[in-house]
């Protein structure tokens, strides 16, 4: 921007959807699960386990279902349910919650059941960092749709769209001046719009009386406040991205001083131990030989050759005795369109002539059994009289 750079941080995403941001990282397997589900359980017999009901063969997609199946099933917990049943309506709506507001895709209406390991204990969901996953799953989409090619935008939308009008008021619609606990709840039922008025920006919207009052206390806990300030990795799966806050310190109260980095540059070399094999450790090895996929074809063409009798035909010498092979006609001969590529240069029709007789006795011949070593032929170069 004209007054400078500024992204969506931690603190937003605390403030803005009230999301821990400090706990274990959110990753885990996309396939194959019954390697790593408990007691090698296939993954949708654990699914059937879990919410108690499998979706119909119309309603999934390889390893995702369809959200208005979810719906149907899930929409409302019955009155007088017992604690197993209330807890199968968590878990199908936490599943909801994650595959259609945090972790969208383009879609919108698409629920991966990857979900299953962490719904499984429903105790140690808030023991993950949801808000730093959230956040690596928008800049991710922000970086896939600055791509001229692509026309839409996937992840947690209602994040972006609150962080904009909080921080950009001349794009903030009116009428929406009461708000609540999380700060993105203020724009529930907004329709987007066209507005006219500057990209003003404020730095701090967090800091008024107002925010204040209606913020979380836990949000505002030294041990998640301090999150805030770093640099450091945000993981998603297999997406990685940066929370590169060191760029927007004026939305910390911060100075932007660029100049001061180059200056005190010899203080930020890494260091790091140098080790003789940077290569993968023996655990790691050991991990991956017993779950990775080693080789991408199937199981059906990684056997031996070895194994496989070679045919009478095979043991044959001699060109004499090689089987006759099927001439298929509508595929060209490479060694006609060769030598006809090879002729160029050549300055006469009587050239030309000898060129084509000589490709179809050489064609006549083949399809014959071929001509017996040592036998007789024209001389190459000599042409018919």
């Amino acid at each position: 921007m004209l007054f400078g750079e500024c992204t969506i941080t931690f603190q937003d995403v605390a403030y803005q959807l009230g999301l821990p941001v400090d706990g274990r990282y959110v990753s885990g397997c996309l396939t194959d699960f019954h390697v790593y589900i408990e007691g090698g359980r296939q993954a949708w017999q654990w699914f059937h386990e879990l919410p108690g009901v499998l979706p119909p063969a119309n309603q999934i997609q390889k390893f995702v279902v369809n959200c208005t199946w979810f719906r149907e099933t899930f929409g409302e917990c019955p009155e007088g349910a017992d604690e197993e049943t209330v807890r199968r309506f968590a878990r199908a709506y936490i599943m909801m919650l994650l595959g259609t507001q945090l972790f969208a895709d383009k879609s919108g209406n698409r629920i991966h059941i990857r979900w299953l390991p962490f719904v499984a204990r429903l105790e140690e969901m808030g023991g993950y960092s949801w808000g730093s996953a959230a956040l690596a799953w928008l800049y991710r989409c922000m970086c896939r749709v600055a791509n001229r090619h692509v026309v839409k935008l996937a992840g947690p939308l209602q994040l972006l769209q609150s962080w904009i009008f909080w921080r950009f008021p001349g794009f903030r619609p009116a009428g929406y001046d009461a708000f609540s606990w999380p700060l993105a709840s203020r724009w529930s039922g907004y329709n987007l719009g066209i507005s006219k008025k500057g990209p003003r920006f404020i730095w701090m919207p967090y800091s008024t009386p107002d925010v204040l009052q209606v913020v979380h206390p836990e949000v505002l806990e030294p041990r998640h406040m301090m999150l805030w300030w770093c640099v450091t990795s945000l993981i998603y799966f297999a997406v990685v991205e940066w929370h590169q806050v060191d760029r927007v310190l004026p939305q910390f109260s911060g100075l932007q001083h660029w100049h001061l980095h180059w200056e005190t540059r010899a203080d930020h070399v890494l260091r790091f131990d140098v080790v003789d094999d940077p290569g993968p450790s023996h655990e790691f090895l050991a991990w991956w030989h017993q779950h990775g996929k080693r080789f991408l074809s199937r199981e059906l063409y990684l056997g031996d050759p070895r194994g496989i009798p070679i045919p009478v035909e095979g043991t044959q010498r001699g060109a004499g005795r090689v089987p006759d092979m099927d001439r298929v006609d509508d595929v060209p001969d490479r060694r006609r369109v060769e030598r006809r590529a090879r002729v160029g240069t050549r300055r006469s029709q009587r050239d030309w002539r000898w060129l084509d007789q000589a490709m179809e006795e050489g064609d006549e011949a083949g399809r014959d059994g071929g001509r017996r070593r040592g036998g007789r032929g024209r001389r190459r170069g000599a042409a018919p009289r």
